[in-house]
């Protein structure tokens, strides 16, 4: 078989043949591939050939992504939608073939400017007629732009490009198991032309498409784009929150007919756009046959004959109704919208903060530069922040009396579990007189008389009012809590202790009358009553590291207050109304030493890049790269700084000794198991027998696997694997993980179920213990090259105290002697998280790579939700 490599680069040579079409001239290149000028030589027509790139050849999703675009647009036949002839693939090379458009991209006839109304109105009804085509046939396009809407030189109008589109619902389908066609958090399409939901990695369906019409609609009426803005994050932000520039300010020559039209398309909820794009596409067809009507222009003869009247009677009539439509679906758009004042800058992140009673005064705590955090005030009319002459500490309310509530030792990541001691001080000054121990919370009451407190007793949460009373009790961590306005009930967030829990919105009253209001959140952060009482407001994570904010009703209603492309965390809501939130911006970031050198590099590629592996010989890494917390593709790159190559989608697990290979789940975490090549070569499954592997490594020699399964309801579990069609073979008994090899492939070092260090042997037996290890604070990270020595280390966490180093040692698996090897801190650690959740080395000492979580964030001050 021909390297897949050289067969790519020949097709670019004219007069090369691939699946009986000649190669002619190269047309172009996109997302998804290549485009080039061929002519089928067994039906004597020139086509669009499109390839997928040589680099995504090997990329199994890329591959079925590729082979989706033939199938959708192949199983649609409009004179609007280009035609598929053929699809295949030859010596490696998948292509498709496709009728050729003699013509322009829209994108090219708009660098010229805006299009007259005739002309806008031609082509608009043309890609709407086939969009709605496709949506009939229950396909969505999700990638509509200019670049995608070709017209050819007899003014006929076609969309292309299908790579991401999919089956969806067909117009009019509903109930509660109606499919939805994107993974929630995935975010796919263009920026500047996606829907606020597709920016938001929600669901979608044909009515996105509406949106992105409608934005390409406003770009021909205006010659400017109707979203963006200075980044891909502010132009996403646009989208979701504000409203394009009126056309009448820019064009005033487009009649208000198109304006509505444009504007019931980019309306932000769906349910606002057009029920069917048929209808949509009856609404210009309307106004492109009676345009002469509608924009008062004369008639081909002067004579004001009765047809005349009639026709005018008849425009008057099309305008009120297009009118009605429009302002029937255009609610949401006349909402005012929100307005933010940035509070606090400095280089840190914020912890927390809450009014003062006379709502214009802020205590805070926050952490700069990986200090501790400390508490500070600032006013709402000013920018200046005031440290207060108090210990370390985080504020956790404020009292009706201006009395501070702080915990003392208190974690600033209140994942982490820690609990600390509460203390009281007034907002004048003061020493805080400590209270009571093991709070993970705590709000004053309305009348400022009492606290209630969530408290840590052994493995259980308690829920407390007066401190000593408990009012509710249960294993998940109790954090944040707030009392309503009037005093007669808590509302709390409940952090589940069982893996893969969640996060609950509870309330409980005086009497101890319980009830879940919202739950099976993946994370939680800020929670406060709404200023009337009537709801409870809270930031959870949908997906990913996205935190949106929420509102429940006590009977459980729900509904969204806002979204941003940012991480939201609520900290107040005064009794006006105004809110108090802060906003973070989340990336994960890679730090190399490449052997022989004495200073660190940044080799982040994206926005959260996280290291997987790195080589023996220290020369390359492989990482896994993802949007918003979600990791979607990993790649591998040279410690050099030379670019990444990507490898896949999916999520990468271990990389081979010599660098070829690349073991994976090919759909995120606990999913199917594939073997893939950096470079020539095919992938190889590698047979799960029904577990969910979410770790691997490979065996010095390359020929193993050891992987770790942690299947629902039991265990960690590892296994031995033969590749590449060895049987499985568990290393260890449940609950013992096992990540570490000997360098003579003999023996594997592992934790126990209590954080124990411990050693196994490949072929079995049992285990001995690992003098020296401290259980429950470190894990293996590498095995030394001399066989006698472990690597070991401990996350670098962020608490109240600072961002503790994360820490490396060198441990003698014999004697028990250990040695600080390195302590890691990033150079830059304004709000860093934590360190080291994911690090490799090499077995010499000589190289390493390390991830480490920032989220630096300011405090706002938000008025207008509602």
């Amino acid at each position: 078989m021909s390297d897949p490599a050289a067969v790519a680069q020949g097709v670019r040579r004219a007069g090369s043949f691939v699946g009986g079409y000649e190669i002619r001239s190269r047309l172009g290149a996109g997302g998804m591939g290549e485009v080039y000028r061929a002519r089928d030589t067994r039906l004597g027509r020139d086509v669009a050939l499109k390839f997928l790139p040589e680099e995504f050849a090997k990329d199994v999703g890329r591959v079925r992504r590729f082979e989706a675009e033939a199938r959708a647009a192949s199983a649609l036949s409009d004179p609007n939608i280009v035609t598929v002839y053929d699809v295949g693939s030859s010596e490696s090379v998948s292509y498709i073939a496709m009728e050729l458009v003699e013509g322009k991209t829209l994108r090219e006839i708009l660098a010229s400017g805006a299009l007259p109304l005739k002309k806008i109105l031609d082509v608009a009804v043309q890609i709407a007629s086939g969009l709605a085509r496709a949506h009939g046939a229950g396909i969505v396009h999700r990638d509509l732009k200019p670049e995608n809407v070709m017209i050819s030189k007899d003014g006929l109008v076609k969309i292309l490009d299908f790579g991401l589109a999919k089956r969806m619902p067909f117009e009019g389908e509903a109930g509660p198991d109606r499919p939805t066609l994107t993974q929630e958090g995935t975010v796919v399409g263009t920026v500047g032309y996606m829907s606020p939901e597709q920016a938001e990695g929600q669901p979608v369906d044909f009515r996105s498409d509406q949106f992105s019409f409608g934005s390409i609609l406003y770009e021909m009426a205006t010659g400017k784009r109707s979203f963006y803005g200075k980044s891909a994050v502010r132009t996403l932000a646009a989208i979701v929150n504000e409203e394009p520039e009126p056309i009448e300010k820019t064009n005033p020559k487009v009649p208000a007919p198109l304006r509505w039209i444009v504007g019931r398309c980019l309306a932000k909820d769906p349910p606002d756009r057009y029920a069917s794009t048929q209808d949509l596409v009856q609404e210009l067809k309307v106004l492109r046959d009676h345009l002469s009507e509608v924009t008062g222009e004369p008639a081909a003869t002067a004579t004001h004959s009765r047809p005349a009247v009639i026709a005018g009677l008849i425009a008057a009539a099309i305008v009120a109704a297009l009118a009605g439509m429009f302002l029937a679906g255009r609610n949401l758009s006349q909402r005012p919208s929100p307005d933010f004042q940035r509070l606090t800058f400095g280089q840190g992140a914020i912890s927390s903060a809450r009014f003062a009673p006379d709502g214009r005064t802020i205590v805070y705590g926050a952490t700069n530069d990986g200090a501790p955090v400390h508490l500070f005030s600032t006013r709402t009319d000013g920018r200046d922040s005031t440290r207060l002459e108090l210990p370390d500490a985080d504020v956790v309310s404020v009292s009706s009396a201006g009395e501070i509530a702080m915990v003392l030792g208190f974690p600033f990541e209140p994942q982490t579990g820690f609990a600390g001691t509460l203390a009281r001080v007034p907002l004048t000054g003061g020493a805080p007189r400590e209270m009571t121990e093991g709070i993970t919370g705590a709000d004053w009451s309305p009348d400022g008389r009492g606290l209630v407190i969530s408290r840590k007793v052994g493995k259980s949460h308690r829920l407390e009012f007066p401190i000593g009373k408990v009012l509710y009790e249960t294993t998940g961590r109790i954090d944040p809590l707030r009392f309503s306005p009037n005093g007669d009930r808590i509302a709390f967030l409940v952090r589940s202790s069982d893996e893969g829990g969640g996060v609950s919105i509870e309330v409980v009253d005086l009497a101890g009358n319980h009830r879940v209001l919202s739950k099976g959140w993946k994370r939680g952060n800020g929670l406060a009553w709404s200023a009337d009482g009537r709801e409870v407001w809270f930031s959870v994570n949908e997906s990913g590291l996205r935190a949106p904010l929420y509102a429940v009703t006590l009977t459980g209603k729900q509904r969204i207050v806002m979204r941003l492309p940012a991480y939201i965390k609520l900290q107040d809501v005064s009794r006006d109304g105004r809110t108090l939130v802060s906003l973070a911006a989340l990336r994960s970031k890679i730090q190399t030493l490449r052997p022989g050198e004495t200073r660190e590099r940044d080799l982040s590629w994206h926005e959260v890049s996280m290291v997987k592996g790195m080589t023996p010989d220290g020369k390359t890494i492989l990482f896994d790269e993802g949007s918003e917390g979600y990791f979607h593709t990993f790649y591998v790159r040279p410690m050099d700084g030379s670019p990444a190559k990507r490898i896949g989608e999916g999520r990468s697990l271990a990389i081979s000794p010599d660098g070829r290979w690349v073991a994976a789940n090919s759909a995120g975490r606990g999913s199917p198991v594939w073997i893939l090549p950096t470079g020539p070569g095919d992938p190889m499954s590698v047979g799960v027998e029904g577990h969910k592997f979410e770790e691997a490594v490979f065996f010095p020699d390359g020929k193993r696997l050891l992987l770790l399964a942690r299947d629902p309801g039991q265990g960690a579990r590892t296994f031995l694997k033969d590749l590449p069609a060895g049987a499985l073979r568990p290393v260890a008994p449940e609950g013992v993980s096992c990540l570490v090899v000997s360098p003579d492939g003999e023996s594997a070092a592992c934790t126990g179920p209590r954080g124990e260090g411990l050693i196994y042997s490949i072929e079995g037996g049992a285990a001995r213990s690992i003098p020296g290890f401290k259980a429950g604070q470190e894990d293996p990270v590498m095995w030394a090259s001399d066989g006698q020595s472990l690597f070991v280390g401990s996350s670098g966490l962020a608490t109240s105290q600072g961002t503790a180093p994360f820490t490396v040692s060198r441990l003698d698996i014999r004697t028990g002697r250990r040695e600080i090897w390195h302590e890691f801190k990033p150079a830059d650690r304004a709000g860093v998280i934590g360190a080291g959740y994911y690090f490799s080395m090499t077995p010499d000492g000589k190289s390493y790579a390390y991830s480490y979580l920032s989220a630096p964030s300011d405090l706002y001050l938000v008025t207008g939700l509602k």
